[in-house]
């Protein structure tokens, strides 16, 4: 799709210049918004020139986590041998893999190897997008996640069936219906491949994991709305009473069970028969918890990140992470005064749901939001908040200073974070303000500064980089 130009008209109201811009929408995300507001400039500078933007210090952040693995192939083999009678797969048989649209580290690898051990044992496997209403709740849009995320038929080794349909399988206690992908209950196995994490908008034994891709994941977009329905203060039971009913009465052979470190990496898989996923998930839930990243910092005042996306995290950034929670019915991690999002990564493809839980963005970012991306996940979640639009400021100078104005500092120097996205923590810049915290911290290390934030011409930054 090609660009279209954007339009910008200049007048001038009672001494004060106005910014008028329409669009663009780009081709790298069709569908996107129109940006279609006045921005008073004049009224800005008067505001926020005489704000400083406190000189910054570069770390390395090497928060202590376990050790990736080497051999990705190897270990599953290793796992399937040893998972014992309750994982076979027959000569001829269809096996469906489930593939979800949550970020795993070397994802494409892990999903080929899988397929690759199918295959060996005489069975034919095709993958299904396991994902809810993710990809705007449409068959082509849930098939360009996977390609996004490096999951396409030549690399996997198996086709892809992407489609909406879904059978139902019964009800819960509750009166909660559950359903299930039409292929994947046809095929004669189903092998889910999940990450194992906390969840960012609910607590129970079962968060992010295989119950939930079994109740909600393969359930497409039905299962997502009908898990949902009661809100997320219900979610602990729900995904349980869910799962529970798709193993009973579907044909789940095992899922495969990926746990990822405080770098992004898997540190563990684990080849779990369906007899034991509902036994099993608390465990890894909880080593998955001990790994997770997290910030070198409990509270300060200001975060900034650089970018957002679905493919970072379900909500954008992750509220593990951040502290900012899209429900109730989830906490932990800092205690931040005012949050700053910077750009919406492209790899999301519009998707900007996570955007609302910040108080400040950029007129760059909002041109990037699709709303048809975004709408249909907050509406199946029954939550909008993530969706909402912050205030926009027209650079990410104006961005920095208006959350420091905001934060309330009075007689001290704001205490303020920025990293590059939740997914990597390892360099950051910190202001002189956290410096002596920084420097108690035996898992930091300083790269640089302290030195002035440099912006370019426009008021926006370089990439997050170490000199």
């Amino acid at each position: 799709m090609r660009a279209r130009t954007e339009r910008r008209t200049y007048r001038t109201v009672e001494n004060y210049t106005v910014l008028r811009t329409h669009g663009p929408v780009t081709g790298d995300y069709p569908g996107g918004m129109e940006v279609s507001f006045e921005i008073p400039e004049g009224i800005l500078a008067t505001l926020l020139d005489g704000v400083p933007v406190p000189a910054m210090s570069c770390i390395r952040y090497r928060q202590s986590t376990p050790s990736a693995l080497t051999d990705v192939g190897a270990r599953i083999r290793s796992e399937m041998q040893n998972a014992g009678d309750g994982v076979a797969f027959r000569p001829g048989e269809r096996i469906a893999v489930a593939v979800g649209s949550r970020g795993i580290a070397r994802l494409p690898e892990i999903v080929a190897a899988v397929v690759a051990e199918i295959k060996a044992c005489g069975a034919t496997p095709f993958i299904v997008p396991a994902m809810g209403s993710h990809g705007g709740a449409t068959a082509e849009g849930q098939q360009e996640v996977l390609t996004r995320l490096g999951v396409t038929e030549e690399v996997a080794g198996a086709p892809i069936r992407s489609q909406m349909d879904t059978v139902r399988l019964g009800k819960t206690a509750e009166g909660a219906t559950v359903y299930l992908d039409r292929l994947a209950a046809g095929a004669d196995g189903i092998v889910p491949i999940v990450r194992i994490k906390p969840h960012t908008a609910f607590r129970g034994p079962y968060e992010s994991g295989v119950a939930k891709m079994l109740a909600i994941g393969l359930g497409k977009q039905s299962g997502a709305a009908s898990t949902h329905a009661r809100g997320f203060g219900a979610m602990s039971r729900m995904v349980p009473a869910m799962a529970e009913i798709v193993l009973a009465r579907s044909r789940v052979v095992m899922a495969v069970a990926v746990l990822e470190n405080a770098r992004d990496e898997p540190f563990k898989l684990v080849i779990l028969p369906a007899s034991r996923i509902m036994q099993e998930e608390p465990g890894l839930l909880d080593e998955a918890r001990a790994a997770m990243p997290r910030l070198p910092f409990n509270r300060f005042d200001i975060l900034v990140i650089d970018r957002i996306g679905k493919n970072i995290s379900g909500d954008g950034a992750d509220p593990n992470v951040t502290g900012r929670y899209p429900t109730p019915d989830a906490s932990g991690g800092p205690l931040v005064n005012k949050q700053v999002v910077l750009d919406l990564d492209t790899a999301s493809a519009g998707n900007a749901n996570g955007l609302g839980t910040a108080d400040f963005t950029t007129i760059r970012a909002a041109r990037r939001v699709s709303l048809a991306a975004t709408y249909p996940n907050a509406l199946t979640s029954t939550v909008p908040g993530p969706v909402k639009i912050p205030m926009i400021l027209p650079s990410d100078r104006r961005a920095f200073q208006a959350a420091i104005l905001t934060c309330n500092t009075i007689g001290r120097a704001p205490r303020m974070v920025r990293i590059r996205d939740t997914l990597h923590l390892e360099t950051m810049w910190v202001s002189q303000a956290l410096l002596e915290e920084a420097e108690a911290n035996p898992e930091i290390e300083f790269e640089g500064g302290p030195e002035e934030v440099e912006f370019t011409a426009d008021g926006n930054l370089p990439d997050l980089a170490c000199p």
